[in-house]
């Protein structure tokens, strides 16, 4: 699950990214409005973490550019702002969680878990498909009461594939979404195709019904009825 932290501290970003990333997201970050936004045009985040005091801008101008392009990622406000006015003025703007600083970053790892099971799984902590159930706090996948190891990309490529399951996901969003802006894409199909082999693999010989399929000149498509 890839996050977007918008903070022009580099040390409180830093610490951000290096905290999430041991919790298993895929962190970017961006030190300035410009560089924001260019990052928002280009890709799709889960959740974005954003500071209001920008160089060169306000983060509640950037709330309004994801509401005018009918952007999809949640949003949490961290800011050294206390008042009641400032924190209604984010909510109001689009922001769907407010953090004041300075804050304990178990905390802030918990309120982004929050937001993407509230967005893309209607709050829910487990997943079940057929007898397939993944445990999203915990990070795991079992069937029948059976652990399935998977590795973090596999987690997490499975995750994605649910989140969109019946659609078809071209192989250029796998690659942004497991790797982020860092990733060159002309390189990285191997690297596709070699986790979503073993995904597979792992969960047929775990009893699973092959729901990873591949739709021909376009991508793949997780199918389930």
């Amino acid at each position: 699950m890839k996050v977007l932290v918008v903070e022009d501290e580099r040390d409180i970003s830093d610490s951000i990214c290096q905290y999430l990333a041991n919790e298993e997201f895929l962190c970017e970050a961006a030190y300035d409005y410009h560089s924001a936004m260019e990052k928002i045009h280009l890709y799709e985040y889960v959740c974005i973490i954003l500071d209001i005091t920008l160089p060169n801008g306000s983060g509640l101008d950037i709330l309004k550019q994801l509401k005018d392009m009918q952007k999809a990622e949640g949003v949490i406000i961290i800011s050294a702002r206390n008042s009641l006015d400032d924190k209604i003025a984010g909510l109001k703007s689009g922001a769907d969680d407010y953090l004041v600083k300075p804050f304990h970053l178990p905390e802030l790892s918990a309120r982004v878990a929050a937001i993407i099971r509230r967005r893309l799984f209607e709050g829910k902590n487990y997943i079940t498909l057929d007898k397939l159930v993944l445990d999203i706090f915990k990070k795991t996948l079992k069937l029948d009461d059976i652990d399935i190891p998977l590795t973090r990309k596999e987690y997490e490529l499975l995750l994605y594939f649910i989140s969109n399951k019946n659609k078809v996901v071209t192989k250029e969003s796998i690659v942004e979404h497991l790797w982020g802006s860092e990733m060159d894409l002309a390189d990285s199909y191997n690297f596709i195709y070699s986790h979503i082999k073993n995904l597979r693999k792992k969960l047929i010989q775990a009893g699973s019904p092959d729901y990873i399929k591949v739709v021909y000149g376009m991508g793949y498509k997780f199918s389930i009825h």
